[in-house]
This record gives structure tokens, sequence and C-alpha cells, in this order.
């Protein structure tokens, strides 16, 4: 009955493109998470600027990735850029199901069977998160003009390059690289690019004392950076499962299994770890522990089993509080701990792929075929060569372009307020305005 099959193909692309949406919702819901997060673990003089700068970078990320960064991702072209469907020419959106209509212009994407529209805006809050990664490791002293200019140059062209080389059936997919849902082509690309941004800017005044330790400045209100956290873990529900751009229940089911357990198992050993070290359970480090071993968990979500996951995220909760003090120690200011989450964990998180990958689970569930079992399976290299390798390309690039524009930024328009905007406050010195207006703020009452 041919026209019983039709009815049965149609109701698939339809479960498939409204799973594929609800998912694209729910990363996007994980930009309040980030605003909650960063403006929290920050002081509440620079409220406003956080929030601010939450707020645009989406809409900055819609329209830079919308206009060019799109077509350089996933255009057909050759294994360094797309060259087709830049400015979504050859691709208006005339095709209700399949998408067949865009073959020989996003062919990356044609094994997805729901519309281009869908595929976009899935897409889309990928690369929003990616430039919100950079928000937090540069707040609290950076012009808002300059976060701006950044956010669109890596949305734009820095993000979507090295998304062709794995997503887009770049030179890395050729070499059988995988990272599922983007342990390294959003969070570590995000970390690389705002370490350079923190190089260009300099630390936070009053941060680092004479003898170079580093001083504590505490957020303002960790009501506020928690609930940012739960935000993301479930945002992640979205984030990894969707990445499969179907209703496919056992990938589905599966990733969200894993997604779950490596987050638990990075909150409890990130509180472990700060216990023991700090002698008290910080909860700055039991929120990013949860953020770490969310992010470890992001490559190799869809090819390792439960009891992986869960290894991966202990090792990412005690990787992230070590990281905290690593880079306090090189004296790089992070006020969130957006590198030690996304950067560490980023890199951590790719070569899980090389050292947990099961090829089998991978095919039973249908996320992909990949080049060798993990280092761990059965002592096999292959994929952990591919992983290592594309982890280091991808960051020696956006480091580099990263701090190229971050200096050409600096010369253009300056990128750190004065001395007296960053002692008063981002709020007033950028924005005019008080986040807490009319409220005295009492300490230690």
């Amino acid at each position: 009955m041919p026209e019983l099959s039709i009815a049965v193909g149609d109701l698939k692309v339809a479960l498939d493109t409204v799973w594929v949406l609800f998912a694209a919702f729910l990363v996007f819901f994980m930009n309040l998470g980030f605003a909650m997060v960063e403006s929290g673990l920050c002081r509440a003089k620079n409220t406003v600027n956080i929030l601010a700068k939450n707020f645009i970078v989406f809409a900055i990320s819609t329209m830079a990735f919308w206009f060019v960064g799109f077509g350089l991702m996933f255009g057909d072209g050759n294994p360094l850029v797309g060259l087709k469907g830049i400015f979504f020419s050859s691709g208006a959106d005339n095709s209700p199901a399949t998408g067949a209509a865009y073959a020989g212009v996003y062919t990356s994407l044609g094994w997805a069977g729901v519309p281009l529209a869908a595929k976009f805006i899935f897409q889309l809050v990928f690369c929003g998160t990616c430039a919100t990664i950079v928000s937090g490791a540069v707040a609290e002293r950076i012009k808002f003009g300059s976060f701006l200019a950044f956010s669109f140059v890596i949305c734009a062209v820095i993000y979507p390059l090295i998304g062709h080389w794995i997503w887009g059936g770049g030179w890395l997919a050729g070499l059988g690289m995988f990272d599922f849902s983007g342990s390294t082509v959003i969070h570590s690309a995000g970390g690389w690019a705002a370490l350079a941004g923190i190089i260009v800017l300099g630390p936070r005044l009053g941060k680092y004392k004479m003898d170079g330790t580093a001083k504590p400045i505490y957020g303002h209100n960790m009501t506020s950076a928690t609930i940012g956290a739960l935000i993301l873990w479930f945002g992640w529900f979205g984030f990894n499962p969707g990445s499969t751009l179907a209703a496919n229940p056992a990938a589905i089911s599966h990733i969200a299994m894993t997604t779950c357990i490596a987050a638990a198992a990075g909150l409890l050993t990130s509180t472990v770890t700060s216990w023991v070290i700090q002698g008290k359970p910080d909860l700055s480090m039991i929120i990013n522990g949860c953020l770490a071993g969310l992010v470890a968990i992001t490559a190799p979500c869809a090819f390792v089993s439960a009891p992986s996951s869960a290894v991966i995220g202990a090792i990412a909760g005690v990787l992230v509080v070590f990281a905290v003090f690593f880079w306090d120690k090189l004296k790089i200011d992070d006020p969130v701990g957006a590198l030690s989450v996304h950067l560490v964990n980023g890199i951590f998180g790719t070569l899980c792929v090389g050292l947990f990958g099961d090829a089998d689970l991978a095919a039973k569930i249908g996320t992909g075929t990949l080049v060798s079992n993990g280092l761990l399976i059965d002592g096999s290299v292959a994929q952990l060569a591919v992983q290592a390798l594309g982890a280091v390309t991808v960051g020696a690039f956006v480091f580099a372009v990263s701090l190229l524009v971050w200096f050409a930024i600096k010369q253009a328009m300056g990128v750190r307020v004065t001395k007296e905007e960053e002692l008063a406050g981002l709020d007033i010195g950028e924005h005019g305005m008080e986040a807490y207006s009319g409220f005295q703020i009492f300490n230690n009452i």
C-alpha cells in the first residue's frame, strides 16, 4: 500500500522535526542558565553588564550564523571550508520534508530527514553556546562593544570553519574524528577563544596580590548561580540527545542516560575534591563539577557505555577543581571557571571517544561508525590518535585566530574599561543603571 508507506514516512518526518525543534528549544533555554551562572559568580556591580552580554549574544549569533556562518560550516566546498549556501543562497526552504532539494548545497546534512529550517535552528543554538562561553571568562572588565565585535567574528567565521572540519564533511571528518555534540567544536573552541581574550585583557584589578597569589573574588548571588547550573543540566538533555537529529528511541534514551550519569559523577567528585583540598565543599566548585561532567560527556555520549560515562564524569569533576588552581597559578583570571569547565574538559571529552569508545554499541544504537574501539576497551589507538589530532589542530587554529582578532579589536576600539569604571562597576560605566537599584546590600548579616 504505497499510500500507507507515504503516510508513515510523513509521520516520521513530523516526529523527527518536533523532536529536533524541542531539543533546540532546550538548548536555547541554556542561554538563561549561562546568564544566571555568570552573573551569580560575579559581583553585583557588574550584573546588568553580564545579563546584557548573555542576552544580546544570541541575537548576534543568529544574524552572523544566518548571514554567513551556516554556509561556511555546512555548505559544500572543500575539506577546509564550505563555499555554497552562504547567505542561504541556493537554499531557500521550499522542501517540507527531507530537504532533498538541497543536494549539492548542504550535503553534509543530507543524512538527516528533517527540513532545512529545523537543521538551521538546531545548529544555531549550538553556535550561540560557543560564543556565550567567552562571556564568562572575560567578565567584569571588558568593554561591551568589544565583546559584541568578537562575538560576531566567532559566530560568523571561527566557529563555522572548525565546525566544517568535523561536522561539515571536512578533513577531520574524513579521517574519522567524532565529536557527537561538541566537546571540541563548541566547548574547547569557546575555551580557546576565551583564553586568548583573557591574555589580551589581563586580570581584574585586585585579583592577584603582590606575591602573585590569587585573592578570592566571591560571587554575589549563589542562588542565581545554582539555578543557572540546574537550567544548564536540564538544557543538556536537548544538547546531547538532540544531536541525533531524529527521534531515534534507542539513541536518544542512551545518550540521555550517559549525559545524566556523567553530570552526577562530576558533581560528586568535584564536591569531594574541593572538600579535601579547601577544607570545605565550595559550592562554586560543585556547580562547575556538574558542568565539567556534562562537557566531558558531550563528545562521547553516543559511543560509550553507562559505566564509562560514570568514569568520564568522575574524572572531569576532579580535573575541574585542579584546573581552577592551575589557571590561578598562571595568573589567568577567569571569573567563572570557564576555562576549567569548557577548555580543559572539552579536550578531555574529545579524547574520551578514543579512550572509552565502543564501536559495537554505537552501531547498535545507530550513532556512527568509529575508526576503532577505544584504547581502554581493546587496546586500539587508531581512534584516540584521530581524536588527539583534532583537539590539537582545532585548539591551535582557534587560539591563534582569536588572539589576532582580540588584538585587532584592541587596536581599533580598545578592549578594557577604564580603572575608574572597573572599580565602580560596569553597570554604571557601560549601561548607566544598576541591577539592584533601591536595595541596600549588607555584608556579614
